[in-house]
């Protein structure tokens, strides 16, 4: 494979790339993605291959020149959101009362009046301080 400023034995850096996945995919089946989230963990991928292909700032490479130059595609965001629906069957299919599978169903036991709740007695902020 022919050598060039950009491109420096991108297999022997491969080990750089699953590290910093393997950290930032920390706890990420719990995570709740959102727009912003997502075009995040895009732009993390994208610094980290740049990182690799030691890409400076100043190069002004298009993001789709990356990638057609480490020869990957973009699997963080993938991978995330498949833990997370991996994680989420795991906790469905748990057996008898768990907390974590009440709350992501939402049939926790008990009732909430309705309406503003009620201030009693030692609690109220709204008592003369003079007493």
């Amino acid at each position: 494979m022919e050598k060039s400023q950009y491109y420096t034995d991108f297999n022997e850096d491969t080990t750089n790339k699953s590290a910093s996945v393997a950290c930032s995919n920390y706890g990420c089946e719990s995570w709740t993605l959102r727009k912003t989230e997502e075009t995040r963990l895009d732009a993390f991928e994208m610094k980290g291959l740049r990182k690799i292909l030691r890409v400076s700032w100043t190069a002004k490479k298009t993001n789709e020149w990356v990638l057609k130059k480490s020869e990957v595609k973009r699997e963080l965001l993938d991978t995330v959101k498949a833990r997370t629906l991996t994680h989420y069957g795991h906790t469905m299919r748990k057996h008898g009362s768990c907390l974590e599978k009440e709350i992501i169903q939402g049939t926790i036991l008990g009732a909430y009046r309705r309406g503003r709740l009620s201030i009693r007695g030692q609690d109220s902020p709204w008592q003369s301080q003079s007493e």
